[in-house]
């Protein structure tokens, strides 16, 4: 019987215990024993890297709100040339962390990509002080989508405050597409209100899946 090891532990910045766990050569996140992200489900994050990369310009500089376990900048690193620029911010100093130590033969070796940069810290503030060092398309799986899960604070990138400052942090005809847990009508309709395309795409957890059990909200800027 193959047993389930807990490799390391930490508090989210809202006290909750974040843990990593490996099991039968798979890894588990779980905040409060509840399941966040597994390596077995990678499908969604992939599709998200696809749709975000289908019409970049020849140096595209990318942005990706939330690491987790690498499988979006993974694809996103297999799309794009070596004149792109990918900048990945993470909430959590020790999901970094852990992405290096205990995933490094997961894709925890592409954090030293030479066109990966690492931020620790919120997605958001990165967003707010972009300035005129704006994006051709940022990528947000953060938390749960528009009902956070992790923390609180998450909120604001789905209000409409947060939607239009990540609009002016795009170029023109750049994409936005935030990850989420479910669908939900009224975010979509408050990126409607902002942005001159919204598409909601149903996805995958993996392969194989029966159902699409998660959303992705695809925006673009006029």
């Amino acid at each position: 019987m193959k047993i389930t090891r807990t490799l390391a532990t930490c508090k989210t910045p809202d006290g909750a215990q974040l843990t990593l766990h490996e099991h039968d050569g798979h890894h588990f996140l779980k905040v409060a024993g509840l399941q966040l992200m597994s390596t077995t489900a990678s499908s969604s994050e992939e599709q998200m890297a696809e749709l975000s990369c289908a019409h970049l310009p020849g140096r595209p500089r990318i942005l990706i709100g939330g690491l987790g376990f690498g499988f979006t900048l993974k694809r996103v690193l297999a799309l794009t040339g070596p004149d792109a620029v990918v900048d990945v911010a993470e909430l959590l100093p020790e999901v970094v962390a852990w992405n290096r130590e205990f995933l490094h033969e997961v894709n925890g070796k592409l954090l030293d990509d030479p066109r990966v940069r690492i931020h620790v810290g919120d997605v958001y503030d990165l967003i707010d002080r972009c300035g005129s060092d704006r994006y051709h398309a940022i990528l947000l799986d953060v938390d749960n989508g528009p009902d956070p899960f992790v923390q609180k604070g998450n909120e604001r990138l789905y209000a409409q405050k947060g939607i239009t400052r990540i609009k002016n942090a795009l170029e023109p005809e750049g994409r936005v597409i935030f990850w989420s847990a479910h669908p939900d009508k009224s975010f979509a309709q408050s990126l409607k209100g902002t942005f001159k395309h919204v598409e909601c795409i149903s996805a995958k957890a993996y392969p194989k899946a029966k159902r699409f059990t998660h959303t992705l909200f695809v925006a673009d800027r006029e």
